[in-house]
């Protein structure tokens, strides 16, 4: 059975809290409580969370299981936004790389690009360009954060300030109607923040199911950004914004 996108943000809630609640759930996404009961049933039979009396937890040293998830989303669409950022992205570039299941897709999509300097707080990313000999891979200093093998804290966000490069390939958890760029962590808003000041250009990668959900911290706004790679068509109020402030958007 197919994960859901709001399994995937029950999911993402219950490793950042590391609890969650039928009442909260059903309140947080407008559903009834037998839904939620539903959807806490088919996580835990898939062993990605465990009940509790009026909820559930995520199991103790599980290893990014929201995160594993959230790969699986909107595979082929990831792909298809990766190759159109790669795209854009000439040899001899300097990049940042945030952490996020579409710029790990990115990163597949640059391993024939040459003479590359990817500056990066996501291992995975890391371990995906080693694979390039023609890229040269700075990896930041900080704390691990085991769910998605984010480097976070203020050792990376200072680590990035002492760059400035070409370009940034950014991802975010959720965009709100006002244009708001929204995260669920706020260690990685504080690194995704400092990518974007220290960048000439910034794109943001990010499939359509971004505009279907929410988070509670913001990291910038559509009208920071240069290019907006995406899967489909804009919500009616995201492009007007992005043709007001002259962001590019380019649908894959």
């Amino acid at each position: 059975m197919a994960i859901s996108i709001r399994q995937i943000q029950i999911l993402e809630l219950a490793r950042e809290t590391g609890h969650v609640t039928v009442d909260r759930l059903s309140a947080r996404f407008s559903v009834s409580q037998q839904t939620i009961r539903r959807d806490l049933t088919e996580l835990c039979e898939r062993h990605e969370l465990t009940r509790t009396h009026g909820g559930a937890m995520a199991p103790l040293g599980a290893i990014n299981l929201a995160y594993d998830a959230r790969r699986d989303h909107a595979r082929e669409e990831k792909d298809r936004i990766a190759r159109a950022c790669a795209e854009q992205v000439p040899n001899g570039c300097s990049l940042f790389m945030n952490i996020g299941t579409t710029t790990e897709a990115v990163a597949r999509a640059l391993l024939h690009h040459r003479d590359l300097m990817v500056v990066t707080n996501n291992l995975n990313v890391a371990m995906t360009l080693s694979a390039n000999e023609g890229c040269e891979v700075v990896l930041t200093g900080g704390v691990l954060r085991h769910a998605d093998y984010a480097l976070v804290g203020e050792a990376t966000t200072d680590f990035i300030r002492q760059f400035k490069v070409d370009m940034a390939i950014v991802g975010v958890s959720a965009i709100d109607p006002d244009g708001s760029l929204l995260d669920y962590d706020y260690r990685e808003v504080r690194v995704a923040q400092a990518i974007i000041q220290n960048a000439r250009r910034v794109c943001l990668a990010a499939d359509a199911s971004k505009f279907t959900r929410t988070a509670p911290v913001r990291i910038a706004a559509l009208r920071e950004l240069e290019m907006f790679v995406t899967d489909r068509p804009l919500p009616a109020s995201a492009a007007a914004l992005c043709a007001e402030h002259g962001v590019e958007v380019i649908i894959a």
